[in-house]
């Protein structure tokens, strides 16, 4: 059973770990004065442990075939949900979406086990900001027959995700967003925090 020391621990992680306070330019010139680089706590034990037992928790009513998300924010998250879910005697499944098909091999857009038409899948990912690559996610599984039935994020930047997504009939459950993380009292300028950094190479 989840406590909510687990939740707890888990965003002292982040904030520790993952939220870096320094001046990086934006694709577009401007500029912003953090980055959340979710992968420095998914890519640690302790951190994706966390992880993957809140999302379990999140999800333990909604009957899921599968989860999983873009490559490669939603990777280690889904390793770890996957191999907690088979401890728990509850298996569930995982796949991951490519940037594009593969070029060469089985050519696949979506690894894993094929999912069947009608499975009801959970997508994830670690960080969003405008929700462009969970977007191509819930796309590719729609495309062959899968009921997205929630989409989860680690940390939602609020630049706009949460809005895109229910313009295309989805909500976003965030485990934290932005303002859980008190980026305001360490930025060197207000208007920093309403500044967005682009998304890991591949994400927009």
């Amino acid at each position: 059973m989840l406590s909510d020391e687990d939740k707890n621990s888990l965003l002292e992680l982040i904030k520790e770990k993952a939220v870096f306070y320094r001046s990086v330019e934006l694709s577009s010139g401007k500029k912003s004065g953090y980055y959340v680089d979710g992968k420095q706590v998914t890519l640690s034990a302790n951190g994706v442990y966390l992880v993957a037992r809140v999302i379990l928790n999140l999800i333990r009513n909604d009957k899921v075939d599968a989860i999983g998300g873009p490559t490669i924010g939603a990777d280690p998250i889904l390793g770890a949900v996957i191999c907690l879910s088979h401890l728990n005697r509850s298996p569930i499944q995982g796949f991951i979406v490519r940037k594009q098909p593969k070029k060469h091999g089985m050519q696949r857009y979506i690894e894993g086990p094929p999912l069947k038409k009608g499975s009801r899948v959970v997508i994830i990912d670690d960080v969003v900001t405008t929700g462009e690559s969970v977007l191509r996610a819930i796309k590719a599984v729609k495309d062959i027959g899968c009921e997205v039935v929630r989409v989860i994020a680690l940390v939602d930047r609020l630049e706009g995700a949460r809005e895109r997504l229910k313009e295309h009939g989805f909500k976003l459950t965030s485990i934290f967003t932005r303002e859980d993380l008190d980026l305001s009292s360490n930025l060197s300028s207000p208007e920093e925090d309403y500044l967005s950094l682009k998304e890991d190479p591949g994400k927009n």
